[in-house]
């Protein structure tokens, strides 16, 4: 590294040592606060216009072995204020491996639109109280959609 100050001082001879290295420590301060200032502005644009910032909500998939405790889980996911909205979907068929074997049941898919801040709150719940060993739970930030369902997704799930 002996040769970058060199280099400088040959790009700028006038510049003392010292004006190098703090031209240099505010270039790299400026790449690290990018995404910081990315956000930030996105935020506000956001707040002026109205909006939607990619990637605010999402979509979390869950599946549960039966109806019964797929509303269950739906009933304690919206009053524990982890999700705007939750589909409990159709039966569906499923085929997985599971300790080397192929498996076959039928399960219930939660569908879940949430802030994508809580995404790790829900799957932390759903862990705990779900009956499988090791629970199916993947989330999607969504990326576009119908601006005036987004903000009521943001409206019904004011932050605590």
């Amino acid at each position: 590294m002996d040769w970058l100050p060199q280099r400088l001082q040959l790009a700028a001879p006038g510049l003392s040592r010292h004006w190098t290295l703090a031209v240099l420590l505010v270039m790299i301060c400026s790449c690290m606060m990018y995404p910081v200032l990315k956000s930030v502005s996105l935020q506000v644009h956001s707040a002026l216009t109205g909006s939607y910032i990619s990637g605010r909500h999402s979509v979390s998939f869950i599946n549960c072995p039966n109806e019964e405790i797929a509303k269950d889980i739906a009933r304690a996911i919206m009053e524990r204020k982890l999700a705007a909205s939750v589909n409990i979907m159709a039966k569906s068929n499923s085929l997985y491996f599971w300790k080397g074997e192929i498996e076959e049941a039928t399960e219930i898919i939660l569908l879940v639109k949430t802030k994508t801040s809580k995404i790790s709150d829900l799957s932390d719940y759903v862990r705990s109280v779900h009956p499988f060993e090791i629970p199916e739970i993947f989330s999607f930030p969504i990326d576009q959609g119908n601006p005036a369902y987004l903000r009521l997704i943001g409206e019904s799930m004011h932050e605590d």
